[in-house]
């Protein structure tokens, strides 16, 4: 689903965020992306849907090119859907004019079909019940369970989530991850960065651990906690388990 080879990106300060790896995603996968602050996480997430360009390599998504056209930055963003650590919602607008918005705007539905998706989302998302409320009305958590119905309602194949609960209070984490769990049993195909561990062990299919632009080790995700190879991995996991 997602083939990223020789990756590089260096920032116009100088920073070398990513330092050349490749990494493939299969179809249905749940790959979580774990290290330090300031490992190149989030710069890889961003260059996989076209936020930022990569100064050398490849990355292929469904069988599209991201490169410089156009056309196929416009069909991968269609089919990948980002959560971001901030929610990123309209604060003007109610919680079903933002998920209506994109699918009438870029999927071109009436405003009849728009409604039936976001009401089925909201639905799956545990929100049908503030589907008139704005956004400055919702905990934090209630606002990015909309903000994932908004990103499922453009029908993506592929979901990236950068550390979507960071910014959340604790009691709000738990909310979350359910609906990201219940989205990684249906099939997703998900790369998340994130530091709930938990999620990692009980969703991921594929944990990858990156330090200074780079990865240090990758694994599925029982090898991964039980039996990590790389002494820094083992460091990295001492201190935050």
């Amino acid at each position: 689903m997602i083939q990223a080879k020789d990756i590089k990106k260096t920032y116009p300060n100088g920073v070398e965020a990513l330092r050349g790896f490749s990494l493939l995603v299969k179809p249905s996968e749940v790959v979580v992306i774990v290290g330090p602050s300031g490992s190149g996480k989030s710069t890889f997430l961003r260059c996989l849907n076209g936020l930022e360009e990569i100064d050398r390599g490849s990355i292929v998504i469904d069988n599209i090119p991201l490169d410089h056209s156009k056309q196929n930055r416009m069909a991968i963003r269609r089919e990948v859907g980002m959560v971001f650590q901030s929610f990123n919602l309209f604060p003007h607008m109610t919680v079903r004019e933002n998920i209506n918005l994109a699918q009438m705007l870029v999927r071109k539905k009436n405003r009849k079909q728009a409604e039936e998706t976001t009401k089925d989302l909201l639905g799956k998302v545990g929100m049908l019940e503030k589907i008139e409320a704005k956004p400055g009305q919702l905990s934090g958590g209630q606002q990015q369970r909309v903000a994932i119905a908004r990103a499922l309602a453009m029908k993506p194949k592929i979901m990236l989530f950068d550390e979507a609960t960071s910014a959340l209070d604790p009691e709000m984490i738990g909310e979350v991850l359910e609906v990201m769990k219940a989205l990684a049993n249906e099939g997703m195909t998900m790369v998340v960065v994130t530091h709930e561990m938990g999620f990692a062990r009980e969703a991921g299919d594929h944990i990858v651990f990156m330090e200074d632009g780079l990865i240090v080790e990758q694994a599925d995700s029982r090898d991964f906690f039980s039996n990590p190879r790389e002494e820094r991995t083992r460091l990295f996991l001492s201190q935050i388990l």
